[in-house]
């Protein structure tokens, strides 16, 4: 199984970390759309001559406040300059961001993504193809390309555009019409497959597709002693706080019997309260939600729960800057056959 490790969002350091996490032996970088720019980290990576090629991801790029023309310019010229080793995770958000963060307009999220993503690979297949170009979707239209716009076919072939998801109307949209899934890393085994993957099928199965590739994500508190895993897990405790604050997020509290806990997180978060948030993630929730443990016991967890569906693996270190060996150990025992 490959590894997908996040490149921290500071461009100025983004070539010093790319290349210590490739050294390392990860085979991705992505980034998210965090407090710096989510493409600029990975066009430092990628255009450095003195970092190695490994595949880059946007993880997620939030579409909705942005037009398909923007994404879609950003994955054509970050698949040139990578080489091929690009792919465009896109996501949604949730309304109070979109609305009051990015000052967009926020309504029915499955169907703008959906609409988005055909939309930026309507317009990444009439660069390559030389077809007109004549999309007109509900929220968004593109029918005008003239020819000094057109960057003609791209020499490694059209970017695969990805969606993230999490809920059933999202996961069915991404398995319809998206090249691949992110599933989102908050998520319990049990929900992976309760939910997520029956919705993946149904999305299918509604657009007479075969498969779609999944991409799993895990929160991962990792450490080489029972000292620095405690660490680790403080930091996955309090990012599972935060995710189970979130009205949206609750469905995967639901499945495992905790959805009562996430309004009271809610509360908590409102008044800014993060001790006692993390307070409430006990070590049971950690260890359903998360993976925990040594790089080994890290990668046999991983493998279980994603090894029969998918290739390769996000994984999420938070609150943990991770020295290379123990990263290099985790990639290591994932790179292993069963």
């Amino acid at each position: 199984m490959k590894l997908d490790v996040q490149l921290d969002g500071r461009p100025d350091e983004a070539a010093r970390r790319a290349r210590e996490l490739i050294a390392a032996g990860v085979d991705g970088l992505f980034t998210f759309e965090g407090p710096h720019d989510v493409f600029l980290p990975l066009i430092v990576a990628a255009g450095s001559p003195d970092v190695p090629p490994a595949d880059l991801m946007t993880n997620v790029a939030i579409a909705i406040p942005r037009s398909p023309m923007n994404l879609a310019n950003m994955a054509y010229d970050l698949h040139l300059l990578s080489k091929g080793r690009f792919r465009l995770g896109l996501g949604s958000q949730i309304k109070p961001h979109i609305e009051n963060r990015y000052g967009s307009e926020w309504s029915r999220p499955a169907a703008r993504m959906r609409e988005a993503v055909l939309a930026v690979k309507a317009i990444l297949n009439s660069w390559q193809d030389g077809t007109p170009l004549d999309f007109r979707g509900e929220f968004t239209r593109h029918t005008l390309m003239p020819a000094t716009f057109v960057p003609g076919p791209n020499p490694y072939g059209v970017p695969p555009v990805l969606l993230g998801a999490l809920g059933p109307v999202m996961t069915r949209t991404a398995a319809e019409v998206a090249d691949g899934l992110l599933v989102m890393p908050f998520h319990s085994h049990r929900h992976f497959r309760e939910r997520t993957l029956p919705a993946v099928a149904e999305g299918l199965e509604r657009a007479g597709r075969d498969r779609v590739e999944v991409y799993p994500q895990a929160i991962v508190a990792m450490g080489d002693t029972p000292e620095e895993i405690a660490a680790a897990t403080f930091g996955v405790k309090a990012l599972l706080a935060f995710y189970g604050s979130t009205p949206a997020y609750r469905p995967v509290l639901d499945i495992e019997g905790w959805g009562d806990l996430q309004p009271e997180l809610r509360a908590l978060s409102k008044t800014g309260d993060v001790m006692t948030m993390v307070g409430l993630i006990d070590d049971t929730m950690a260890r359903t939600l998360a993976v925990v443990g040594t790089p080994a016991e890290c990668a046999a967890e991983i493998k279980a729960r994603f090894g029969d569906v998918a290739e390769r693996v996000c994984a999420y270190f938070p609150g943990t800057t991770h020295p290379e060996k123990t990263i290099a150990a985790l990639a290591d025992e994932l790179h292993r056959t069963p």
